[in-house]
């Protein structure tokens, strides 16, 4: 394996590339702030959230009329498609492929335990037979009730069938909010009779279709905390056991960071919704995610203590693509043999890093080792004794835990490219140990040309370089060119980089350069960056490297810079 010469960390850093984000997400994420509950309340909760908690993995769906287009669903009302075309499609909408069986075949395939389907999103399009408005499926060439169909096949094969629903309603005429974007004010509009209306179909959804096994909100624009848990004690009422998300105005259930993995946290249910595509809905031809990217953004879910939310876009046929299919179907595969590590554990007991995750249940703690420095890995040490350390294969590994240091070596030519689980026994529970942080050791000085808001520290240059995958450094939005540099302390040679760009490829243009005397030469140049750019030059011995950013979009951001040796 590689040694990474910039930053120098005891355990190596870039995990799952684990965001392929789109401008205008499907759902929104927005801030929470629960209040505190009751311990009978905690217990009531944990019992009703302990399947889906158990769960870890479920499949998202955005579709409707607008995979007609390839364009973003509700979103692109208003925008790349005028609202009244957008609005007539679903009377062109006759996906005569859509099969639902095969839908939840592929889940199934995947290893999801659950599935989440748009009913409504905000372009107030309905997938089943409302009562509330003529502006559904029913009307369509198709003609099926597609969310009966799927809450019956997700029966059958054993998944929890939930709903996502927009709490927003950009084509209802009393929704104070319309396209594009929900930032046009209606003159006229009437909040509490909209707010009829959704219970109604609320209603409709959870005594016809149900039980449900959650309600996914979305974008609660105009409805504030009072009305947003009005509605969650509405639907309570009508299925007290349902689990509701934070997107109704109120803070729910559980938190649901969007394209992006969730930070460590035990203390409150989360769930990170991602596609696996960049688009929510079909868009042809979309970018897809590795399978490493998938597993390890799975993995990184988990061991935050968290659930994944795997999006999917149905075509206008009403597939799946086969390509979407195959990767489920690996990622399925891998689950097969490493579920234990997966379902029904707890995050922990050391916090997630770029190089390394671990989940725990009883007394085992399984350690998903993504990148090794030669098969050692080295960690703070436990508050308890290690009966046993195993490996691929169930082969015992070498481990010492003293000053503070636990130390696991593996064979180098057991390592997995993805994923390489070493499974330790503890002399007792592996479930009451707080969490551990894993700090990186860095001797990476870093400096930049433009820090966002003025040299906010938390989007410093040193964020680039210091194998933590919360952080990032920013640049000021509208910044088209900019540079960031780092002074290693000593001549290092070095032969390949890697850089993982945060959001998109708004890098256009670039060099990476290095510092001979007073003058920047340039070893590497080349165009767009995006999610895990790496590249391989001559070797060049030098001790200060600069990323010097020529064009750009927007602001650049990056999540992480390495300077390796091969």
């Amino acid at each position: 394996m590689a040694k990474t010469i910039w930053p120098t960390l005891t355990l190596l850093g870039l995990a799952a590339l684990t965001s392929c984000t789109t401008p205008r997400p499907g759902p929104t994420e927005p801030p929470a702030t629960p209040a505190k509950p009751t311990p009978a309340a905690v217990r009531s909760e944990a019992d009703r959230l302990q399947w889906w908690r158990d769960a870890r993995f479920g499949m998202f769906i955005h579709w409707g009329p607008v995979s007609l287009t390839g364009q973003e669903i509700g979103w692109a009302r208003g925008s790349q498609v005028p609202i009244a075309e957008y609005d007539q499609l679903y009377r062109k909408f006759n996906p005569t492929n859509f099969n639902p069986e095969a839908w939840v075949k592929a889940a199934k395939d995947a290893g999801m335990k659950y599935v989440v389907l748009t009913t409504k999103h905000h372009d107030g399009f309905c997938l089943w037979d409302t009562r509330q408005t003529d502006f559904n499926i029913m009307q369509s060439p198709l003609g099926r009730d597609v969310v009966k169909e799927l809450s019956a096949a997700c029966q059958r094969a054993g998944l929890r069938f939930c709903t996502y629903y927009s709490t927003c309603d950009w084509h209802h005429p009393d929704f104070p909010l319309t396209s594009p974007g929900g930032r046009v004010v209606r003159e006229t509009s009437n909040l509490d009779r909209y707010e009829q209306y959704l219970r109604a179909q609320l209603k409709e959804l959870i005594t016809g279709y149900g039980p449900l096994g959650l309600i996914w909100f979305d974008v609660p624009q105009k409805f504030d905390r009072a009305r947003g848990q009005g509605v969650i004690d509405y639907v309570r009422s009508l299925q007290p056991d349902i689990i509701v998300n934070n997107r109704s105005g109120a803070p729910g259930d559980y938190d649901t960071p969007e394209q992006r993995v969730g930070k460590y946290q035990d203390n409150r249910p989360w769930e990170t919704c991602m596609t696996i595509c960049r688009q929510w809905a079909w868009k042809p031809n979309d970018e897809m995610k590795s399978l490493q990217q998938c597993l390890q953004t799975l993995v990184t879910c988990a061991a935050g203590d968290g659930n994944l939310l795997f999006n999917v876009g149905p075509t206008a046929d009403g597939e799946i693509e086969p390509r979407q299919v195959q990767r489920l179907q690996e990622m399925g595969a891998w689950l097969a043999k490493h579920g234990e590590t997966i379902y029904g554990t707890r995050g922990g007991p050391w916090k997630p890093t770029k190089a390394l995750s671990s989940t725990r249940k009883g007394s085992s703690i399984f350690v998903h080792v993504f990148r090794s420095e030669g098969g050692r890995v080295e960690l703070p040490a436990l508050p308890r004794q290690i009966r046993s350390a195993t490996g691929p294969g169930g082969r015992a590994i070498a481990f010492t835990q003293a000053d503070g240091r636990l130390t696991l070596t593996l064979d180098p030519t057991t390592l997995d490219p993805i994923d390489t689980i070493i499974r330790l026994e503890l002399d007792g529970s592996a479930m009451d140990i707080p969490a551990i942080a894993i700090k990186a050791e860095t001797i990476v000085k870093a400096t930049a040309s433009n820090v966002f808001q003025k040299q906010n520290a938390h989007y410093g240059p040193a964020a680039a370089f210091d194998g933590d995958e919360e952080s990032r450094w920013a640049t000021d939005t509208g910044t088209r060119q900019a540079w960031i540099a780092a002074d290693l302390g000593k001549p290092v040679t070095v032969q390949r980089v890697r850089i993982d760009e945060a959001f998109g490829k708004r890098v256009q243009k670039f060099e990476l350069q290095y510092r001979e005397g007073e003058t920047w030469k340039t070893l590497l140049a080349g165009q767009t960056i995006g999610a895990g750019f790496q590249k391989t030059f001559e070797p060049v011995t030098a001790r200060e490297f600069r990323l010097n950013i020529l064009d750009a979009t927007d602001g650049p951001t990056l999540n992480e810079i390495e300077l390796l040796e091969k």
